[in-house]
């Protein structure tokens, strides 16, 4: 369902990506792994269409997403794939439900469907109880959940995720890795998670070892 073809990627002089090849299935958690500098998230980003490769081709549910652009591109991202990161990006002004509306709203869906289908999610990841919070009376743990059902709002193919328990402690990283098996088997969405944990990797039904802007496995 995702592919990503011969991608190379420098910045400046610094070669991060050299030549990675790489292909997701339907249905998968994979994860990424790899030292800091091996170019993990450079390759979510660019597989994401958050950034370009400077060479290569992405192909994501048999259309070429490299030679989109523009309009089409934040189309095509808003509802096919979710985006989970280290630092939730929440915005402060807004409550968890409004958090979670917001892609839904951005692509151009109805308010009262989108509304409703947020507060099941957050329902389903145990925040009934803080629909009208705004993100500086949430934990870390309850803001990344936020995030989560934020990412889940346009029922995306893909998933990605980013460090998304770099600032957790392990109690809450540990109920975060359980929430995306329990939304893979509610869903059947993909995930793919760029992570240093060892214990989220290891729950993966594969894990991918990046070394030197190359997958090495």
């Amino acid at each position: 369902m995702l592919s990503g073809r011969k991608i190379f990627k420098k910045f400046g002089t610094v070669e991060v990506l050299k030549g990675v090849d790489i292909e997701i299935q339907q249905g998968e958690v994979a994860s990424i792994v790899g030292p800091s500098g091996s170019g993990k998230s450079t390759l979510l980003h660019i597989l994401g269409t958050l950034d370009r490769a400077d060479e290569g081709s992405v192909f994501m549910l048999g259309e070429e997403i490299t030679a989109l652009s523009g309009k089409k591109l934040a189309a095509f991202r808003n509802k096919n794939i979710g985006f989970v990161f280290q630092f939730h990006h929440l915005l402060p002004e807004f409550t968890a439900l409004e958090n979670v509306c917001i892609p839904g709203w951005l692509a151009g869906r109805k308010k009262s469907e989108v509304k409703a289908e947020a507060e099941k999610l957050l329902n389903m990841v145990g925040l009934s109880h803080r629909l009208d919070n705004k993100p500086n009376q949430l934990s870390g743990g309850e803001q990344q959940r936020v995030a989560v059902a934020r990412s889940l709002i346009n029922k995306p193919a893909l998933i990605m995720a980013d460090e998304p328990t770099g600032n957790l402690d392990s109690a809450n990283a540990r109920e975060l890795h359980q929430l995306f098996f329990d939304l893979r088997k509610e869903f059947g969405q993909t995930f793919l998670i760029v992570t240093h944990n060892e214990e989220l990797a290891g729950l993966s039904d594969r894990v991918l070892h990046m070394r030197d802007g190359v997958i090495v496995n």
